[in-house]
């Protein structure tokens, strides 16, 4: 998708984003990265915290880097795509397309992330996990650090590129 994203832009022309769109601010996905980053360090003290057998605080890691993401994804669905539909939409022309897409698309991962994290604690209060059983948290911790590293190409190519 990102190779996509390039290869219409440079494609398409020196302007972009087109048709007037204004090129994105960046305070609110300046925000969102620190929300949707800072969600990686309680996931990951969870992570450590079941292999050394600290039940409460794996459980309150998982809970709080839930909580982090859901904030993010709340801010996407919420805050940032209301008013970017006031710009443009999907079917705007290629840019609204692919802005949508990226986005909607790594914010999708993030949803999987949160129903994944959602089934980990359940789970979790269950008693399912120890320091000889986590092999779920690892591979939940894994994913989650992806999500976030992806974001990172997000963030740069819809965000910063156009200012570029």
């Amino acid at each position: 998708l990102i190779a996509s994203y390039f290869y219409i832009r440079f494609k398409f022309g020196p302007v972009w984003p087109p048709d007037g769109i204004p090129a994105p601010s960046l305070r609110l996905p300046l925000i969102m990265s620190v929300i949707l980053w800072t969600s990686s360090w309680p996931v990951h003290i969870a992570d450590r915290a079941v292999r050394e057998g600290k039940q409460l605080k794996f459980r309150l890691g998982l809970a709080a880097g839930f909580i982090l993401g859901a904030v993010f994804l709340g801010i996407q669905v919420f805050i940032e795509y209301p008013e970017k539909l006031a710009e443009f939409t999907p079917t705007s022309n290629a840019y609204g397309s692919l802005f949508y897409t990226l986005t909607g698309f790594h914010g999708l991962h993030v949803l999987v992330g949160l129903m994944i994290s959602l089934w980990t604690q359940v789970r979790a209060w269950r008693g399912a996990f120890d320091e000889h059983r986590h092999i779920t948290v690892q591979n939940f911790t894994m994913y989650w650090h992806f999500v976030d590293i992806v974001w990172v190409f997000v963030l740069a190519t819809i965000y910063l590129s156009p200012s570029l």
